[in-house]
């Protein structure tokens, strides 16, 4: 399945990368990492220490919100500066008609799942409802990512940066197809992978571009046509960013690790942890020949540390939980 998005001139002139991570993205898309079971090292940390600390209003936003699929449009309102503040009041702004429209297509979307009688009074345009889930977002905010946030801003500003150099060097061709292994751009249209089938018409609007934390596998965007364009993908990640170590900071473990699996294979492994990619990204990332990481990410599938599945008409790598357990040093068990 596919996400197009069709361009004029007119939005390649009007086409931005954000300068700071959005904070109601992240939000959102943080719910859905603490929500699945999806076994990573960038998260892993953050993870176990979240956790604990969610608070009890976070509840209502998971119906708004599933770990799949749909989220109401309404969450993740387009604010000028990206901040929790802004966002937030943005969110008790909502039109009644959007929260009307985004719950309708909520229910619709998800029909198996039964959405909580207080929604109704959301729908309705309570605005003590409102209230309730701008007060949910800002406790959930406070507890599970302000801790983290000047360094989530700092691994944000860091694949900014490289975006800008990739776009002086070669426009925006080179900056699409960085986006994801699945980007396709012929003039006018750019396509995604994506988990449906979706048409994105700018029409003269442009396209701003969100570098996001915790957006994981593909670029995700807004349902509604009607909502300022907006496409959130994801970043590279440095592993040590929730222990606020710098790059390589773990100096006992890597000898270790690089004696069992290779300084090579250890670095592929490291690469692959830090999100989905293709072997041509992972040659580009790592400095290599194709050829090179072909043959060390052969020997770590037959290894069972990662695996490689096709995604559209890619095929990425992801590292398993095995791989994840012995790059943080675990002892796994290997006799069941």
């Amino acid at each position: 399945m596919t996400l197009r998005i069709h361009f004029t001139g007119a939005d390649l002139a009007r086409t931005r990368i954000s300068p700071e991570p959005d904070a109601m993205w992240e939000v959102m898309l943080s719910l859905h990492r603490l929500r699945r079971s999806e076994q990573t090292l960038v998260f892993g940390e953050w993870k176990r220490n979240a956790l604990g600390r969610v608070p009890a209003l976070a509840r209502l936003l998971t119906p708004l919100a599933p770990s799949k699929g749909y989220a109401v449009d309404f969450l993740t309102p387009r604010t000028g500066s990206g901040s929790m503040e802004a966002g937030v009041e943005s969110l008790r702004r909502t039109p009644r008609d959007r929260l009307r429209a985004d719950l309708a297509e909520l229910a619709r979307r998800h029909p198996g799942r039964r959405l909580p009688g207080w929604t109704a009074d959301l729908a309705a345009g309570s605005a003590q409802a409102v209230q309730a889930v701008a007060g949910a977002v800002s406790a959930y905010f406070a507890a599970c990512l302000s801790p983290y946030w000047s360094r989530i801003r700092g691994q944000v500003g860091q694949d900014r940066t490289r975006r800008s150099r990739v776009l002086s060097e070669g426009g925006w061709e080179s900056v699409f197809a960085t986006l994801h292994p699945s980007a396709r751009w012929s003039f006018p249209t750019l396509e995604l992978a994506y988990p449906a089938e979706h048409d994105l018409h700018l029409q003269g609007r442009g396209l701003v571009l969100v570098p996001s934390f915790f957006c994981r596998k593909a670029p995700v965007t807004l349902l509604d046509e009607e909502l300022p364009p907006v496409l959130v993908y994801p970043i590279e990640h440095d592993p040590a960013w929730a222990h606020g170590e710098s790059p390589g900071g773990d100096a006992g473990r890597r000898p270790t690790l690089a004696g069992l699996l290779g300084p090579t294979r250890t670095r592929v492994l490291e690469v692959v942890a830090l999100g989905d990619c293709t072997t041509s990204e992972l040659a580009r990332r790592l400095g290599l020949p194709p050829s090179t990481v072909s043959r060390q990410v052969t020997v770590l599938r037959d290894a069972e540390l990662v695996t490689s599945q096709r995604y559209g008409k890619a095929v990425l790598h992801a590292v398993t939980a095995l791989g994840v357990a012995l790059l943080n040093g675990h002892q796994p068990n290997l006799t069941g």
